[in-house]
């Protein structure tokens, strides 16, 4: 079955209930029209029934017309002079104080809004009559506003669902991912290390066999890692200067000598936190090795630790080429790079690990074109 864009879903959707809208608006539009010509047309026929109730003699039936005006029970009605002071209202919440301000108001409010109906009793004497729309015909004349709050909240549920979605299919890629990038690691990681005990049965002086085991930790190590994205870490209380130390002096074992180091712990040097060591150390590396090759073999990287109330905050700054403005977030997507050789997964990673595993923040603190740029690791410390 061929995989649907997720863009092109998107623009359906929020395509499909613009017509939802437009489609509901328009027909509610209609029917409030409808209601309104009906209650114009009562509101005539109760003025014309008050006309004929105040005319009426003793001896004429009045039964009709007290019907009329009793049957409306949902319009609110004004009746008013020629001067505009009222003389009967009908269907009107009245207030607990200030009634006479509130027709006052009231009265001046509709003469601002409409044309009034006419109830001629004499050739001297005139009357007129204002009306609101009834409750029922203001909350249909709601219902399109309200149409349309229900309708982008499920649109942003809906994209929500989607990023959702697209969130746990990268997830997913990135488990599968790692997961046999270990399974493949581990065939040759084995095979080395039966061959490095051959060696040293065969070469047991030979003093290249020290550093031969070093390396295969290392990858028995980067394996590891590799293994553990996906699944949830255990993560340890931990002191974090010796760990950072150790990632450093790794880099610096195997970078030109032109790349200087400097470890500050401006007080933080005994503090603790809730660390996996092999997967934190990988952060630490990845960064270190952006900045070097942002500083394209030659430069200087400081990392600073500092304690803010609960928190501790690792600054890591480089001397190299620094990050515009406008890819701060960008670099840590998946498969940017500014880098000809590389496949961008270092920092997305990296940010992987410190938010969703260690429950912390990374970003880019701070950074100048041609001067440099600063990382900021957030952990919450223990001690």
């Amino acid at each position: 079955m061929p995989k649907i864009n997720s863009n092109i879903l998107s623009v359906f959707i929020t395509f499909l209930l613009i017509v939802v809208v437009v489609i509901s608006s328009l027909v509610t539009s209609h029917i409030v029209e409808q209601f309104e010509q009906e209650e114009q047309k009562k509101i005539e026929l109760w003025a014309e029934a008050t006309r004929q109730f105040i005319l009426a003699d003793e001896n004429e039936n009045i039964d009709l017309l007290l019907q009329v005006m009793e049957g409306n029970t949902t319009i609110p009605v004004y009746m008013v002079d020629t001067n505009y002071n009222l003389l009967l209202s009908r269907n009107v919440p009245e207030p607990k104080r200030n009634v006479e301000r509130f027709y006052f108001n009231k009265i001046n409010e509709l003469r601002a809004t409409q044309e009034p109906i006419e109830v001629r009793i004499s050739d001297s004497v005139m009357q007129y009559i204002y009306y609101e729309q009834s409750s029922t015909l203001q909350w249909l004349s709601y219902f399109p506003y309200i149409q349309l709050v229900v309708m982008l909240a499920l649109a942003g549920l809906a994209a929500i669902a989607l990023l959702m979605v697209q969130r746990s299919e990268k997830n997913s890629l990135w488990v599968g991912l790692s997961k046999e990038t270990a399974h493949q690691l581990g065939t040759p990681i084995s095979s080395l290390n039966a061959w490095n005990e051959l060696l040293k049965a065969t070469y047991p002086n030979d003093p290249l066999l020290p550093q031969m085991d070093e390396d295969i930790r290392r990858l028995q190590m980067i394996a590891e890692r590799f293994s553990k994205i996906g699944s949830q870490p255990t993560l340890e209380s931990h002191e974090v200067l010796p760990v950072i130390q150790s990632a450093m002096d790794y880099m610096r074992a195997r970078t030109s000598n032109k790349i200087t180091y400097a470890l500050n712990a401006e007080g933080a040097e005994h503090c603790h936190t809730m660390l996996c060591i092999p997967l934190f150390e990988w952060v630490i590396e990845n960064i270190c090795k952006n900045a070097i090759d942002s500083m394209e073999g030659k430069g200087s990287i400081t990392i600073k630790l500092q304690l803010a109330e609960n928190k501790l905050h690792i600054d890591i700054t480089d001397t190299g080429k620094g990050i515009d403005r406008r890819n701060f977030k960008r670099i840590f997507q998946p498969g940017y790079t500014s880098k000809k050789r590389g496949w961008g997964l270092g920092l997305s990673l990296g940010k992987r690990i410190i938010e969703n595993y260690h429950r912390g923040k990374l970003f880019v603190k701070q950074s100048q074109l041609g001067v440099g740029t600063t990382f900021r690791i957030v952990l919450r410390r223990i001690v």
